[in-house]
């Protein structure tokens, strides 16, 4: 089989978990003389992160972790929490390339992982491939935004939008909005929205489960081996924020006293000027704000036939379980920037030993 490009390990993906697994794999290359390449489909550095929508300002945002040697507090203007997030992390993901002097190749688009006779990856991107003995993928989510369907959905004659397509509050003034979701975007959006909507109602599948505690390291461990345990049975991994609940930050708790944080069950079917419940109430409707999640981006792996029946894919820590050699990180516990970081350290161990370095 031949390629435009052979290597020992090809990184999929230039996120948080993929610049972790990159940061590793320079120690070997400085060590062992490892070769390795890191494939990212973004213009420019920032992983998801780039993509926020542009009033996540740092002071809103929670739960960031440093990458492996470089830490966020040594970036110039890091703690203005004024600043949009995506201009923060981005500048922080572009230097954290530059001081490591990391081989990211980008604009890059993977279409294609396949394995090849003699055992080896054949990695096929934008105009150029390559062939690998290893493989990290470190795809996230971000370019697989999930909307769920629901009768009537097509006949909706006002906006539908999605997490992925937000930009900000002020196009929702004067509207009434239908918030469809109860993730953590969820209600950051709805907050923000209530401020500028004529009305806004907030549906989701379950209940929302406010967490008040303090989230310790002790509670984060049993939430990733939650997750961890789906992943092990080959099923769909739940998300982090289903298992921990819904952090209760001042700015929560004062839009849940006001009552903008009033849950409605999730309506039955859409009609063209809103959304109707099962009992019969009808809500009217300008807009309908999917905040409904994303899905791994894996289509790429389809060749590899990973997918369970479930729908899920058997994983042991990080590592493919029957796929040698192949690494999911950014996976199940790991989609998240505490567990994104560990994963990149844990499956470029298990990968070299795999590699025989």
């Amino acid at each position: 089989m031949r390629a435009d490009h052979e290597t020992d390990v090809v990184v999929i993906g230039a996120g948080q978990a993929g610049l972790s697994a990159a940061h590793f794999l320079d120690r070997a290359r400085r060590r062992d003389d490892l070769d390795f390449v890191v494939l990212d489909h973004g213009k420019r550095a920032g992983g998801a992160w780039q993509y926020r929508w542009p009033t996540l300002r740092m002071g809103r945002v929670h739960g960031v972790r440093d990458l492996p040697g470089l830490r966020l507090v040594d970036l110039p203007g890091h703690d203005d929490a004024s600043r949009p997030a995506a201009e923060v992390m981005a500048a922080y993901f572009e230097r954290y390339e530059q001081v490591f002097d990391l081989p990211v190749r980008r604009p890059v688009s993977v279409r294609a992982v396949r394995r090849v006779s003699d055992g080896r990856f054949l990695v096929d991107g934008t105009g150029e491939t390559w062939l690998a003995r290893g493989v990290i993928n470190a795809t996230g989510t971000w370019d697989k935004p999930f909307w769920p369907y629901y009768p009537g959905r097509e006949t909706f004659l006002g906006r539908q939008l999605h997490t992925a397509d937000y930009t900000g509050p002020e196009s929702f003034a004067g509207a009434h909005v239908v918030v469809v979701g109860g993730g953590t975007s969820a209600v950051q959006l709805l907050v923000e929205i209530a401020e500028v909507a004529d009305g806004t109602t907030w549906v989701t599948r379950r209940p929302p489960v406010f967490h008040e505690g303090e989230f310790t390291p002790e509670y984060g461990r049993q939430v990733v081996a939650e997750v961890d345990r789906r992943v092990r049975e080959g099923k769909p991994p739940e998300s982090v924020v289903g298992v921990t609940g819904l952090t209760l930050t001042p700015e929560v708790r004062a839009a849940r006293d006001a009552g903008v944080l009033v849950r409605q069950p999730m309506f039955e079917r859409i009609t063209p000027h809103g959304v109707v419940w099962a009992d019969g109430r009808e809500q009217r409707a300008d807009v309908i704000l999917w905040a409904t999640g994303f899905r791994a981006a894996l289509d790429h792996l389809a060749p590899l036939h990973l997918r369970e029946p479930g729908g899920g894919i058997r994983m042991d820590g990080t590592r493919v379980v029957g796929v040698p050699r192949l690494h999911l990180v950014g996976y199940g516990p790991s989609a998240s920037t505490v567990g994104a970081s560990r994963a990149g350290r844990a499956a470029v161990r298990e990968l070299l030993a795999e590699l025989g370095e």
